[in-house]
């Protein structure tokens, strides 16, 4: 094993293909694992850091978003991807003064995302200046100087975005975002705003809170799992033991999704012996749905509860709690008894027995979890297909009860405490009134912009100064072209990150890249050793204490960075006690407990067994916060995408070998893709049809009516049991191909899950 990154980039001229795997997760995954997290870590760093993911004083993954468990944890309390995520945080691998002093702005811009992510931690803040080819180091009370003059010298507060990623812990949030509204702008665009805002929209409407219903201990009390757009496997591991332990108690599992996910068809959990002897079959029906067509689901299955509720009256609907908790039934039954499920069967795909099957399960259960992801949120129509799903539970009642509820599965840890400490360009008007109650400030009220308007904004110059708090924005948005240029037309960019990535290479005229803890490292503040909290995709806070040594003496904590900027920004005598903060973040919780609905008494709480979970009106007490009172049934007309001849509609995904922008490798292993990225999964007639032949090198075009081509080059054709007229590939190599105007109706999220294409032959340039 060895911890020095690779000099070498991707070859995708070194790809293999193998038929896709029937098993997730088992003794491969263990392997992989340990010789990923030892190839960055070392042995002995390998088991000091593993042993403490995810334990209840150890310190939160910085993975996915799914919960702990309430009861027991195992020794090994991680997945596969877990442990990717890990080691690439706590490498040993670093990127110092010295790499940037030999590697130019324009040589580094011309390497891969995995190639920069595999270069390791940063060391020291850096700058690049007008006219600079490298970026050269600064210190600390310097770079929080730049960005102060520079916001100082804006016309306009609102010429100023604040991006967050969803790595940001609880009382960064709150403190980011009471720093950029005492600066004088909403201007807080997020992830969410490109992955859940639509779930967050739906729910927000229907049941009041735009958040999961549902806690960890639910999955054991169902009868009926629905997993939409989903991939478990890849996307949250950890998810099948939840899902495996309720098949173990008499749950059915049903898979709706375009792809054949590995996951959700087998699982050898390692940490058990059946796991490693014969494993589990998670799905006991898959519904290979047609992309775009989850919404024609929805409401085919509604038609026909409501014609199994008149063949026995009284044993479908639940009346009581339709007619005591919910409003709009009505104008919602006379829709759904008006659907055309000849229409259904066009636009999802599926054979009438399969609906037929489906309604009968979903009749028959006394407790229906309905989970989703990204294959839902990233439609058009994206808002309205999960208040279908929402329709659906509430017609049987299945909200505030054991066993049953919506459950969208967060794809990022903390991206929800994100928003719950105020990460939202449109906080409500309690929020900012307790702001500006508990410090004496003066909050503005005029909503802000989120993730695509901020691209809009620079874009057209309307914004000129870009501070991004984690992530990689660059590769996380769509359009890329575009969004490349925005951020090229900033006077100033400013990156908070713990590895290089790609948004260090496209910068405003001034650039500042600082180095930040991750959840691995020690925090040391005045000598004292401090702990931050996260909030899962249940809506569980709990702490997360790093005990690794930093790679470096000069990095900072988010908290630390937040506080000192503030204080340079708005000198001592600001109201808010930056100074104090800083040192101590039991004062942070403070006053987030006095602020934040549901925090009361957050610091006792939170040091609790497993936390604390915050208030659910819905799921608590049946008590709907809605403009009617009442949960309400939305009433939709019937989308879904059509397909013109010759062409495909592409969704775009992550590779086993990926979390979100992070490439950790090459082998989307359950796909049986192998040592390449640049793929797009197409089914073998559709190939025939076109005139291609497997494994032929493509570019993708999209089509859209303004007028742009957009292109991504020499992509191989892999044969894969996509649906007819279907395909994938995965992102940010896609996300060129995505409009910046292409997005969810009501939630502004980009639309990466119905992007229509065509192929042409790729040419490769005369020798």
């Amino acid at each position: 094993m060895h911890r020095k990154p690779p000099t070498r980039d991707i070859d995708e001229a070194d790809l293999s293909v193998s038929p896709p795997k029937d098993q997730a997760a088992g003794v491969t995954a263990v392997a992989v694992a340990l010789e990923r997290a030892v190839e960055e870590m070392g042995v002995l760093r390998t088991a000091r850091t593993l042993a403490r993911v995810n334990q209840r004083h150890g310190f939160d993954c910085p993975g996915c978003a799914w919960p702990e468990p309430t009861g027991h944890r195992r020794p090994a309390e991680f997945c596969e991807n877990g442990a990717k995520a890990v080691a690439e945080e706590a490498t040993l691998r670093t990127v110092t003064p010295e790499f940037f002093a030999t590697h130019s702005v324009a040589e580094l811009a011309g390497k891969s995302g995995y190639w920069l992510g595999q270069q390791g931690r940063l060391t020291h803040p850096m700058v690049l200046r007008p006219g600079d080819t490298h970026y050269s180091p600064i210190a600390w009370p310097e770079a929080h100087r730049l960005i102060a003059d520079t916001l100082r010298g804006l016309a306009d507060p609102d010429e100023a975005v604040f991006y967050t990623s969803g790595r940001t812990a609880n009382e960064t949030a709150f403190l980011y975002q009471l720093l950029v509204r005492s600066f004088g702008t909403n201007n807080l665009p997020d992830c969410s705003n490109m992955c859940h805002e639509s779930s967050g929209t739906a729910l927000t409407g229907s049941i009041g809170i735009g958040k999961g219903s549902v806690s960890i201990d639910d999955f054991a009390a169902a009868d009926l799992i629905i997993v939409a757009g989903q991939n478990p496997g890849t996307n949250h591991p950890r998810m099948l033991s939840a899902l495996a332990a309720a098949k173990e108690a008499g749950a059915r599992v049903i898979a709706v999704n375009p792809l054949p996910e590995t996951g959700l068809i087998g699982f050898r959990d390692p940490q058990t012996v059946k796991g490693f002897t014969t494993g589990i079959t998670i799905a006991d029906d898959f519904l290979q749905i047609r992309l775009g067509g989850d919404m024609a689901l929805f409401q085919g299955l509604a038609r026909l509860l409501f014609e199994a509720e008149d063949r026995a009256p009284g044993t479908v609907v639940d009346r009581m709690f339709v007619d005591t908790h919910t409003a709009g039934f009505a104008e919602y039954e006379k829709q759904m008894r008006a659907v055309d499920l000849d229409e259904v069967l066009l636009a999802t795909g599926l054979t009438r027995a399969q609906l037929e099957h489906t309604a009968r399960l979903l009749a028959a259960s006394e407790a229906t979890i309905i989970c989703w992801a990204m294959g839902l949120t990233q439609q058009r129509h994206g808002v309205a297909t999960i208040e279908e799903a929402t329709n659906l539970l509430l017609l049987r009642g299945m909200i505030g009860k054991p066993g049953a509820g919506v459950c969208p599965v967060r794809g990022h840890s903390n991206v929800q405490g994100d928003r719950t400490m105020g990460i939202w360009e449109k906080m409500p008007e309690s929020f900012l009134a307790a702001l500006d109650s508990e410090f004496g400030i003066t909050t503005p009220r005029e909503h802000g912009w989120d993730t695509v308007d901020c691209i809009r904004a620079m874009r057209d110059g309307r914004a000129k100064v870009f501070v991004g708090m984690g992530g990689n924005f660059v590769s996380a948005t769509p359009d890329t072209a575009v969004t490349e240029a925005a951020l090229r037309n900033c006077e100033l960019t400013v990156q908070v990150s713990t590895k290089l990535n790609r948004s260090h290479l496209v910068h405003g005229r001034t650039a500042l890249i600082l180095p930040t803890l991750g959840r691995t490292d020690l925090d040391l503040q005045d000598g004292v050793r401090q702990q931050v909290s996260v909030e899962d995709s249940m809506s569980m806070v709990h702490l997360s204490t790093g005990r690794l040594r930093p790679v470096s003496e000069q990095l900072r904590s988010e908290v630390a960075i937040v506080c000192e900027l503030a204080l340079e920004l708005f000198g001592p005598d600001h109201p808010v006690p930056w100074a104090r903060f800083r040192r101590d973040y039991d004062l942070i919780r403070d006053a987030i407990a006095r602020v934040v609905p549901g925090c009361a008494d957050y610091n006792r709480k939170v040091r609790g067994r497993n936390g604390f979970q915050l208030p659910h009106p819905p799921r608590d007490n049946r008590e709907f916060r809605t403009a009617s009172g009442k949960a309400n049934f939305a009433v939709n007309e019937l989308q879904w995408p059509r397909i013109p001849a010759g062409r495909l509609l592409l969704q775009t995904l992550r590779s086993h070998d990926q979390y979100n922008t992070t490439v950790y490798g090459l082998d989307d292993r359950y796909r049986g893709i192998h040592n390449a990225r640049r793929v797009v999964l197409v089914h073998p007639d559709d190939i025939t049809e076109f005139g291609f032949r497997d494994g032929d090198s493509v570019d993708l075009i999209s089509e859209f009516d303004d007028g742009v081509q957009r292109r991504v080059s020499d992509f191989r054709i892999v044969g894969y049991p996509t649906p007819r007229g279907n395909a994938a590939a995965y992102y940010p190599e896609t996300n060129p191909l995505v409009p910046l105007d292409h997005v969810a109706e009501r939630s502004n999220t980009p639309v990466s899950k119905a992007v229509l294409i065509r192929l042409e032959p790729h040419r490769h340039p005369a020798p």
